[in-house]
């Protein structure tokens, strides 16, 4: 009889101890299951995410009008963002009470990382294309805006003005590739497509600025982010069809294309690239004096008000666009040279007219200027290109980082000009630029012809 006692003494103590282990043990065995299922069913959720988002890319034939006009939206959406900068200008000084000089620091910071870097961003996706680096880029801008909309002092605003500046390094040049490959062998209307977004992206990003970040402060620049999220996800779809013509070209199985000036000398396409880039000199030194002063020239000769000048300003922004597409268009059917010729000198009588006549008519010729000197920008960076085939990242790289860092050295220049001067003797100055576009008679004539493999 003693025997049962003290069993049960041991039945009573013992199993708790071990059932509290046993359950512990079970616990932590589901526990452990129930996670790894959640990452399975995290990374199957994430997959078909992406898959949705990739969508179901092909390649064909011909122009891939679906890809040009994706990039061209991106286009609008990457430089919209990037105009906006310049534009919260006068918010970020009165807010900070920031000097002249630290706006400049700023400016110098996004210059440089918006164009500077660009040839070299070029030249790397040229040896090592990378199909969705464009979409990697788009987030260096979200991340770029969203840190400016909360800095709250001058380092932290350099650092978000860079971010978004590398952002845009990373889009061009590659973005131009893109377009090419999209191209079906019309170059100069893919590159017009492209830079038609570019145009109304500058176009539409200060008067947003007006609209949104002005009268809401400076963390309503952050609502521009929706638009890097939005051109970050086209681009990941753009980067779905770019990985299939990347393995297509591996295999061997796309048409190639022999171009006249691999048989150039090297002196004579180095005179041409010179050549080019004065043009883009002429250009964009042109359009700075229209873009930040024609306002105030319209103001200070005619009497008119803000708006009205504003207007008259968007009506050469306008046919500036329209020119860009104009001449994307004429460069396939006419031959890249003869294009960059009308559009630099066949702007000139126009633009000489413009100093010596009355409102109306300074307005019309202000109009037939842009729309002629805007196509000229395309058929330079397709006609560059076909001097480099196997460079074209770089050579893109090359002409956006001038197109931008000329642009605002212009600007300054003719600021500063008018500062010692006056608005009505820079106009004047600025009229005769076009006719630099002299010298592109010297341009060798390149013609791409394809051939089968």
């Amino acid at each position: 009889m003693p025997v049962f006692p003290r069993r049960a003494r041991s039945l009573s103590l013992t199993p708790p101890t071990a059932i509290c282990g046993m359950i512990a043990n079970v616990a932590g065995e589901c526990g452990r299951l129930c996670n790894f299922a959640w990452q399975i069913a995290k990374e199957d959720a994430m997959n078909k995410v992406l898959e949705k988002i990739k969508g179901h890319p092909h390649v064909g034939q011909g122009t891939a009008y679906a890809i040009l006009f994706t990039m061209g939206t991106c286009h609008l959406l990457n430089d919209m963002i990037q105009s906006v900068i310049p534009a919260i200008y006068p918010l970020l000084k009165d807010r900070y009470d920031f000097t002249f000089a630290q706006i400049g620091v700023i400016t110098l910071v996004f210059q440089l990382t918006s164009s500077v870097l660009q040839p070299f961003v070029g030249r790397y996706a040229d040896r090592r294309p990378r199909p969705y680096s464009l979409s990697a880029g788009m987030c260096f801008t979200l991340v770029g805006l969203l840190a400016l909309a909360v800095a709250s002092d001058f380092l932290l605003i350099l650092l978000s003005v860079a971010l978004i500046g590398c952002g845009s390094s990373i889009f061009h040049p590659e973005a131009s590739r893109v377009a090419q490959m999209a191209s079906g062998g019309r170059k100069s209307l893919a590159q017009s497509i492209f830079q038609v977004g570019g145009n109304g992206g500058s176009a539409f990003g200060p008067l947003l600025a007006a609209l949104i970040v002005i009268p809401y402060g400076q963390h309503a620049v952050g609502w521009f982010a929706i638009a890097a999220l939005l051109a970050s996800t086209l681009l990941f779809r753009v980067g779905g069809w770019y990985s299939l013509v990347l393995a297509g070209q591996r295999a061997g199985s796309r048409v190639r294309q022999a171009v006249a000036s691999a048989m150039l000398p090297a002196k004579t396409v180095r005179t041409a690239m010179w050549i080019l880039v004065l043009m883009i000199f002429s250009k964009y030194f042109f359009n700075a004096c229209m873009t930040s002063y024609f306002t105030f020239y319209l103001m200070e000769k005619f009497g008119l008000t803000v708006q009205q000048s504003q207007y008259c300003l968007f009506a050469y922004l306008a046919a500036f666009a329209a020119g860009t597409l104009l001449g994307g268009f004429l460069g396939d059917r006419y031959g890249r040279k003869y294009v960059i010729i009308f559009s630099i000198l066949g702007a000139a009588p126009f633009t000489l007219a413009m100093p010596y006549l009355d409102l109306s008519w300074t307005i019309v010729m202000a109009v037939i200027s842009g729309l002629i000197i805007a196509s000229a920008f395309s058929a330079i960076v397709v006609y560059a290109t076909d001097l480099k085939p196997d460079k074209v990242g770089m050579i893109a790289g090359i002409f956006f980082g001038l197109m931008f860092g000329l642009g605002g050295i212009g600007s300054a220049f003719f600021g500063w000009l008018a500062d010692l001067t006056s608005i009505e003797f820079i106009f004047e100055i600025s009229t005769w630029l076009p006719l630099l576009g002299v010298i592109a008679l010297f341009l060798p004539d390149v013609r791409p012809i394809k051939t089968d493999r």
